[in-house]
């Protein structure tokens, strides 16, 4: 299992514009090929940060399965124009 955490840096005045943009196409990742679950977080101390979680089978079926597909480019269009920046990483269990 593979674990996606995306620290999303929203724009000044977008964030509730971004809760909603991800509310609308988190089923573009949810339903995606290997996803095992999702959920988006908000910054208590900042509310401009969101932090998205998923569980990946595996890191291929995020970078090749998902990201290669349409999926990916809807999910950027939904979210984009909100984001002021974007730091996605990867881990796994360490047992």
């Amino acid at each position: 299992m593979i674990l996606e955490i995306a620290v999303f840096t929203i724009k000044p005045g977008h964030a509730d514009a971004f809760a909603a943009a991800y509310h609308r196409a988190a089923e573009l990742i949810a339903s995606s090929p290997g996803c095992l679950s999702t959920r988006m977080t908000r910054g208590v101390e900042n509310p401009d940060e969101f932090t998205l979680l998923v569980e990946w089978e595996t890191l291929e079926a995020h970078l090749e399965g998902f990201r290669g597909s349409d999926r990916f480019h809807r999910w950027r269009a939904a979210i984009g124009e909100h984001l002021d920046g974007a730091d996605v990483r990867h881990a796994t269990n360490l047992t």
